[in-house]
């Protein structure tokens, strides 16, 4: 997926939409551009659904013909569209991998399932957007177990583990216990707007 530059889309979106740009620099820059800046223009209803897709979609990494099927695919299940396609994107492998610590972002998690580092109830796979499902167990490949760069970036992560996955660190063994559950004031993104911008 082509993304564009990060710092620019950053000003746009908001610093959470990268994992670079959630630096005490990028955020001293942007406050010495607010203080020189003219009072932004208010969008409109159509403005703020569009910047929310944005959000969501650059913040896991997906297409839009890919993001698209996501919210396709909420509108068609029961219950609240918000929480299935959060679900939807909280679920793909590499989100998962990125959750648990082992990388320090999600295009390195990519990166990380891409060169099959991984195991999902014990099959290798290289599907960077696989589902996962609750009771799967996600595992470290035992020749990749001594990779340099597996323990630094697990080591140096400080990413809040969620409830829905369980670490088993010494085994390097992860299990999906739960489902993630959508709480908009904890997101940087409405996936409600989102929902909106779609049905429109």
């Amino acid at each position: 997926m082509k993304i564009g530059p990060k710092y620019k889309l950053c000003r746009r979106h908001g610093s959470n939409v990268f994992e670079k740009c959630q630096t005490q620099k990028f955020a001293l820059n942007q406050e010495k551009k607010a203080r020189t800046m003219r009072r932004p223009r208010s969008r409109s209803n159509y403005g703020q659904q569009l910047i929310e897709k944005q959000k969501a979609r650059f913040t896991y990494g997906v297409s839009e013909r890919q993001f698209r099927r996501y919210v396709w695919y909420a509108l068609e299940l029961t219950g609240n569209p918000a929480d299935n396609l959060f679900q939807r994107l909280e679920e793909r492998l590499d989100n998962v991998i990125f959750k648990l610590g082992y990388a320090s972002s999600r295009p390195m998690a990519r990166q990380l399932v891409n060169h099959g580092h991984f195991l999902v109830n014990g099959k290798r796979l290289t599907i960077p957007s696989h589902q996962v499902k609750e009771g799967d167990i996600i595992s470290l490949r035992p020749n990749s177990s001594d990779k340099g760069f597996i323990t630094q970036e697990s080591e140096k992560s400080a990413v809040a583990i969620p409830a829905w996955l369980s670490l088993d660190s010494s085994k390097n063994e992860a299990k999906i216990t739960g489902r993630p559950a959508y709480e908009p004031s904890e997101q940087q993104f409405d996936l409600t707007r989102v929902i909106e911008f779609y049905s429109r």
